[in-house]
């Protein structure tokens, strides 16, 4: 392998880079807009949910409740009504994602000491929201029942017993129990994946496409050459998109970087390293641009999407999937993203993320290598 003519193949990958807009935009806009969609677009807190009110009593006590809900972050009154119909009618066009009722004998039960039940109709379309709803909800109504309660006891001089078992929690990792600090740093994967398979997926395919291969196969250039000519301004781009996502994350979206630019530097290149050897063994094997694109978007973005944890928890997966997920390279990416970004976790840690990774690297390389030969059939 002579070091002139592997550059002069990658100066003219890079040729075709530049010419061509959508690559060039892939490139250049993609992973900025990619990070600030699912920065701002995508978030698992929810908060400020909306919620009707039917105060069938308006008493000091309802009120006093009322406002539990109104100061806390997760909820807001967004009206308040004097029948069912307008709650149910709220629930259905969507306006309450929760109709709260308080009953009229509300505060003369309480004086009493007795036990009293409030309503809250839910909007359970979204299963997941809707169980978070209960659970906010339950808390907020526990925690003024308690307040009750204790003044209940006070009033008539009985002795106030601490509970007997209490919580005390504190969230490591994620102080802030924020979304976008596992979001945003999980959208390299993404975008590597289609750095490194989708934009090289096209290369070989259209060389072929366009006859050029022809004077490609004529030339003194060997396979290896080639390989490599093509791969290295496609890794080197790679490792320029995935700076501009953790310049972003962390100056922009205060996303915290505990770990050490080491790490996440060979953790990425391994992962850039099978990318980019799988687009170009699925676009030596297909020889054509639409179908190399579509099944590098298949085998790649999807799953970097869907199956890598990236959103979804893969503890919550069906068995069938978990096992999937471990032959997919993003499994182990976005897992060492997390760790290094959120918990600092130094490279030799690593290795139950890094060894797959390399063991992806190393056989897709070989696949790709063996697969791609200078011949015209």
């Amino acid at each position: 392998m002579r070091w002139v003519r592997l550059k002069a193949v990658a100066r003219k990958e890079v040729i075709h880079i530049i010419r061509d807009v959508r690559s060039l935009g892939i490139v250049v806009i993609m992973p900025v807009v990619l990070v600030l969609f699912f920065g701002y677009g995508v978030s698992l807190d929810l908060k400020h949910l909306p919620i009707y009110v039917y105060d069938r009593e308006a008493s000091e006590q309802s009120q006093a409740l009322l406002k539990r809900f109104q100061s806390s972050d997760y909820f807001e009154i967004v009206r308040v009504v004097n029948n069912y119909s307008e709650l149910a009618k709220a629930l259905d066009d969507g306006r309450a994602k929760m109709a709260f009722v308080i009953p009229s004998d509300f505060s003369e039960k309480l004086r009493a000491g007795g036990t009293v039940s409030v309503q809250a109709l839910v909007d359970a379309t979204d299963d997941n929201t809707a169980n978070i709803i209960i659970g906010y909800t339950q808390a907020l109504v526990q925690v003024y029942s308690n307040d009750v309660q204790l003044e209940w006891l006070q009033r008539r001089g009985q002795r106030v017993q601490p509970p007997p078992l209490s919580v005390e929690t504190r969230t490591w990792y994620n102080e802030n129990l924020e979304s976008s600090a596992f979001i945003v740093p999980g959208v390299l994967a993404v975008v590597m994946s289609v750095i490194g398979a989708f934009l090289t997926s096209l290369t070989v395919a259209r060389e072929w496409e366009r006859g050029t291969m022809e004077q490609l196969i004529s030339t003194p250039v060997t396979s290896l050459e080639i390989m490599l000519g093509k791969l290295v301004p496609y890794f080197l781009v790679g490792l320029f998109d995935a700076g501009v996502c953790v310049v972003l994350a962390i100056f922009w979206f205060q996303v915290p970087f505990r770990g050490t630019v080491m790490a996440l530097l060979i953790s990425s290149a391994l992962f850039l390293i099978a990318l980019l050897c799988l687009g170009f063994f699925i676009s030596v094997v297909t020889k054509n641009q639409l179908a190399a694109s579509q099944i590098a978007l298949v085998a790649t973005f999807l799953p970097a999407f869907l199956l890598s944890g990236f959103l979804f928890a893969i503890e919550q997966m069906p068995q069938f999937v978990q096992l999937v997920t471990r032959i997919l390279p993003a499994r182990y990416y976005v897992s060492s993203l997390k760790m290094i970004f959120l918990k600092g976790t130094p490279v030799a840690m690593l290795y139950p993320q890094l060894v797959p990774l390399a063991i992806f690297a190393l056989v897709l390389a070989t696949l790709a290598t063996r697969i791609f030969q200078k011949r015209l059939v």
